[in-house]
């Protein structure tokens, strides 16, 4: 049944809003809760060029908030400006707005926020004898005392708006938003002190301090302790901070901070970048942490595109998503049993800081209880021999035959240079002994094993090796799982991607947005070894793939591509289908469990896991050894108690 037509509105005329109710609309944008307010105060607060800050608040910032710097201060002539909209000291030109290098630029907070407030300004500039309080309803200018700086004080949020009071938490839910508030300055801030008080009390104070002090104040003791430095320079563009290792990721992204030339954002391409990094290194569906600062050319990113300034836009997308990427990807590579130790070559395979250390690479095979004498009767020798003659990628050397004369670089049943895993069935039957009579070498103090000797394998699963520190437990399935994949991601980027041509293209009904894509992104795709075109104005043609994905699905590939594409300008689809290909390779490659290994071999892979990149964990993230120190196990056994 057809509802009847209502009258149409009365005509009103166009007019001018008044300044207060200009004022109050701009406050709905910039003011969502006393956090807002909070947030935009400190803006202001460093960019005086204060050295500390103190917040104050009652009732969660509802009734009050106060923020008080020692900065430069503001001019008796300039305070009664500094309430009008539009009034501000950090731009003066457009050239200004594009290259804005201050946390605020608009000169809007301080007259929305007065419009929906009861403020005042209390301000003292080190050449004046005293103070001067401004009342920010009234516009009253008075005398005031206070040392050098700024306090900005305000009361009753939303008075004059008491319809959006409804819309606010608890005064602990909001008291939580203004201490995170904070906490996102005082992280970017290190050589600034800060101090939050609520309803006269002390919540939460962060002296001056280096960043990585300041990281632990902040986020807690055990943040620096479980994570990695963070130094890329690429271009214009540095990335620093610190990157958590895989153990310590959360269920939530509650620890994760990004900011650009000190300025706290959220941002999917810096996310997307940085949740790249931990691509194979993170176990399910954990969130890293990291705390990632980005220095760059103010004119290569647009500050002003969101209302709370929490948002930017960059002008090369790709550019920051690549360096993020590689940074965090870097910082997490080095192997930390060796403490970061580890370099990358000019081929992309890493080697050892210390070439002479020793490694011993010996023959496989399964011998047998009866067999395994070395094993269970005789002690334990390995000679040195100069890792810098082996790279890490021969990780088919890992399993060589023993020779009276030394080592060959050939696997059992396999030619040689063929991935691992291709010969094992053809597994040795004898394993090597120690010839009767041979002078036994104890192991050496001098040497530094950051894993360790390997003294037992228990169960055909876990390998048990000691160390300076005590006991290390090494999962070998995994370790190894770790080292193929390695060495296989390594052989495939050192070559150009392949491109195969499909005999008949891949059509399908693209939409506007995707068609767009390929058109614009012609040149990353064809990077990727993708040749995506227009078949016609609504349709896309998938025309060549990677040679190595030729077997999959070529039109969801492209489709997957050119979403990634178009929100993150920058695409890891591609290579995490090949990884997950190389990752597949690399477990039926590795050793499997039950196998019995000898102590050679067995140190063997532990010389490799110490100068393999990533090795602290295998493909699907789980750690591939456990330390176990002399103090923790005398805990266990109430040795000095």
């Amino acid at each position: 049944m057809p509802t009847p037509q209502s009258s149409p509105p009365a005509r009103r005329p166009i007019r001018e809003l008044p300044d207060e109710l200009i004022s109050q609309i701009a406050a709905g944008e910039v003011v969502e809760r006393p956090a807002s307010v909070v947030r935009e105060l400190v803006d202001n607060a460093l960019d005086a060029g204060a050295t500390q800050i103190t917040v104050r608040l009652l009732s969660g910032g509802v009734r009050l908030i106060s923020v008080e710097d020692d900065g430069c201060g503001i001019a008796q002539d300039e305070l009664p400006i500094a309430f009008k909209r539009h009034a501000t000291s950090k731009i003066a030109s457009l050239h200004d707005l594009e290259s804005v290098a201050t946390m605020g630029f608009r000169g809007e907070a301080l007259a929305a926020i007065n419009s929906i407030a009861d403020c005042a300004l209390l301000s003292r500039v080190a050449s004046e004898p005293h103070a001067w309080l401004l009342e920010g309803l009234t516009g009253e200018l008075s005398v005031a005392a206070r040392a050098g700086g700024t306090t900005v004080e305000v009361k009753e949020l939303f008075f004059s708006t008491p319809a959006r009071r409804k819309f606010l938490k608890t005064d602990a839910t909001e008291l939580a938003h203004c201490v995170e508030a904070v906490r996102r300055h005082a992280l970017a801030r290190p050589d600034v002190g800060f101090a939050i008080w609520a309803e006269g009390k002390l919540v939460e104070q962060w002296r001056i301090a280096p960043l990585p002090q300041r990281l632990r104040d902040v986020l807690g003791e055990d943040f620096i302790g479980q994570s990695v430095e963070v130094n890329h320079l690429v271009g214009t563009v540095r990335v620093t901070g610190y990157a958590g290792v895989p153990d310590a990721a959360r269920s939530r992204a509650d620890h994760q901070f990004s900011y650009v030339n000190g300025r706290y954002v959220r941002d999917k391409v810096l996310t997307h970048a940085a949740r790249a990094a931990y691509a194979d290194v993170l176990h399910g569906h954990k969130q890293p942490v990291f705390a990632l600062y980005v220095q760059m050319d103010p004119t290569r990113v647009d500050v002003n595109v969101h209302p709370t300034k929490i948002e930017v836009r960059f002008r090369d997308s790709r550019e920051i998503h690549q360096a993020v990427l590689h940074a965090v990807e870097n910082a997490l590579a080095a192997p930390r049993s060796t403490g970061g130790m580890v370099s990358t070559a000019s081929n992309g395979v890493p080697t050892a800081a210390n070439p002479s250390a020793p490694e011993q690479i010996l023959a496989a095979g399964t011998p047998t209880p009866e067999q395994n004498t070395a094993f269970r009767h005789t002690p334990w020798s390995q000679s040195a021999i100069d890792l810098g003659a082996n790279r890490v990628s021969d990780v088919s050397l890992l399993w060589s035959r023993s020779t009276e004369n030394g080592l060959r670089g050939e696997v059992s049943g396999q030619a040689p240079g063929a991935p691992f895993g291709a010969g094992q069935a053809a597994a040795h039957s004898e394993s090597p002994t120690s010839p009767q009579g041979a002078s036994v070498q104890p192991f050496s103090t001098d040497t530094v094993w950051p894993l360790g000797r390997a003294v037992a394998q228990l169960h055909g699963v876990y390998i048990l090796a000691e160390n300076a520190q005590g006991l290390i437990v090494v999962d070998m399935h995994a370790a190894h799982e770790r080292i193929v994949y390695e060495r296989l991601k390594n052989q495939l980027e050192s070559a150009r991607v392949i491109s195969q041509h499909l005999l008949i293209p891949a059509t399908f009904a693209a939409t506007p947005q995707e068609v767009a894509t390929a058109e614009a992104c012609t040149e990353a795709l064809l990077e990727l070894g993708l040749e995506v075109s227009p078949f016609s104005p609504k349709t896309l043609a998938v025309r060549a793939v990677p040679s190595t994905l030729i077997h999959g699905n070529a039109v969801e590939l492209a489709r997957s591509v050119l979403a990634e594409l178009a929100q993150h300008d920058a695409s890891r689809v591609l290579e995490q289908a090949r990884n997950e290909l190389l990752a597949t390779m690399a477990c039926h490659g590795a050793v499997r469990a039950n196998r019995q290994l000898t102590l050679e071999e067995m140190n063997a892979l532990l010389r490799q896991m110490e100068v393999t990149e990533r090795s602290d964990q295998c493909n699907h993230g789980r750690p591939t050894w456990r330390q176990l120190t002399m103090r923790e196990l005398d805990a266990l056994f109430l040795r000095g108690r």
